[in-house]
């Protein structure tokens, strides 16, 4: 049926980023024409004009879909380990740490390959991210632990993102003792019984 094959095959948007992030990749910020994602993609130039707006607008939305992926597995990990806040906090966040330290959008946005443009999206213009992430996560673990006070899980997890998105940019100790130090710190704040 025509209907099915369509919906088999990737938006464009989602094509060009799919190309944005090969791009972006292979040459840098710097070395990256939107021109050069529309002839990717066979589109025109104005098509991803339209889309993204410019070439800044284009690198936000690779960095978003990019986080998107990492906010999938924490769904996906706080659901596995339902039973123990304090576990679930270490995986997700040594799940993050991992992840990030193979990640290829994140080392050309970390190592500023081609140039340091890209650096904002996960430090001074990182608000997007951390609005996403950190309404994401509270949604998902109000509802596996609805018994936690929202308020406080609310800040408590706005700091945890931060102090993770830290350790993304900065890594200064091993992911496993990034990990339980972020744990300790939740299940601390929030008064758990048997918090560690």
């Amino acid at each position: 049926m025509p209907g099915d094959r369509g919906s088999l095959r990737p938006s464009l948007r989602d094509s060009l980023l799919d190309a944005a992030a090969e791009l972006l990749v292979q040459r840098g910020y710097r070395g990256v024409r939107m021109r050069d994602v529309a002839v990717a993609v066979g589109v025109s130039r104005q098509t991803v004009y339209n889309e993204f707006g410019d070439k800044w607008g284009m690198a936000q939305a690779v960095v978003m879909r990019d986080n998107d992926r990492y906010l999938d597995g924490i769904d996906r990990i706080l659901t596995e380990h339902s039973d123990d806040l304090y576990s679930a906090v270490a995986a997700a966040v040594r799940f993050t740490l991992e992840l990030s330290a193979d990640d290829p959008i994140s080392k050309v946005v970390l190592t500023g390959a081609g140039g340091d443009e890209l650096l904002p999206l996960l430090t001074t213009q990182a608000e997007p991210v951390l609005f996403t992430a950190r309404t994401r996560i509270i949604e998902h673990a109000l509802a596996e632990w609805p018994e936690l006070d929202r308020d406080a899980f609310a800040e408590i997890a706005e700091a945890a993102v931060r102090l993770t998105m830290s350790h993304i940019v900065l890594p200064t100790e091993p992911p496993d003792q990034v990990a339980d130090l972020i744990a300790r710190m939740v299940t601390r704040y929030l008064d758990l019984p048997g918090s560690r």
